[in-house]
């Protein structure tokens, strides 16, 4: 439905996203270097190193994050623990940065990283790691297919559906409710 497109358009911003900070801060580095600029005595060749290994590292962060999207619209699969610690601290910096964005850059700025923050929540909600009770029914999701269509009796001669004196611990399915007809 729409949880792949959705998952591969998210993989597709924060890949673009890593790239572009990258590429800002390398330009950054480059500037400090060749205007020689310094901030409160700090050498210019340490401000320089220090702009481009911090986005390179920044935009590797995004891109490990546009891989966890990538692998799970790939997949369509819920993202393992790791990958969705990734995408919820990816989500945290969007709205750290929209916060920032709209005290320092404007409008704009602020609307994309909340786009992008919506986004990644979405692909996490949609991606849900607890099945709900339809994807525990057996069968392949269609319906009328594979499910129960009535309470059946077992070995012991109780319906399937009723929980033993034992105490085994399966569930308990309440029987169908009567229609008038």
């Amino acid at each position: 439905m729409v949880r792949r497109p959705l998952a591969l358009i998210v993989a597709l911003v924060l890949f673009a996203e890593g790239f572009g900070i990258a590429l800002l801060n390398w330009a950054l580095g480059i500037m400090a270097d060749s205007q020689n600029m310094s901030l409160a005595g700090i050498d210019p060749d340490v401000m320089s190193r220090s702009s481009k290994v911090g986005g390179i590292v920044f935009g590797l962060y995004f891109a490990a994050c546009g891989l966890v999207a990538l692998l799970v619209a790939v997949r369509n699969r819920a993202p393992s623990l790791l990958g969705r610690i990734l995408l919820i601290s990816a989500a945290v910096t969007h709205g750290v940065l929209g916060a920032v964005a709209w005290g320092l850059l404007g409008r704009t700025q602020f609307a994309f990283m909340v786009v992008v923050l919506g986004l990644i929540v979405l692909l996490l909600m949609t991606y849900d790691a607890r099945p709900g009770p339809a994807a525990e029914a057996p069968g392949d999701g269609e319906p009328g297919e594979g499910g129960p269509t009535s309470l059946e009796k077992g070995e012991d001669g109780k319906e399937s559906g009723e929980e033993s004196e034992e105490g085994d611990g399966s569930a308990v399915t309440p029987p169908a409710a009567p229609t008038a007809q």
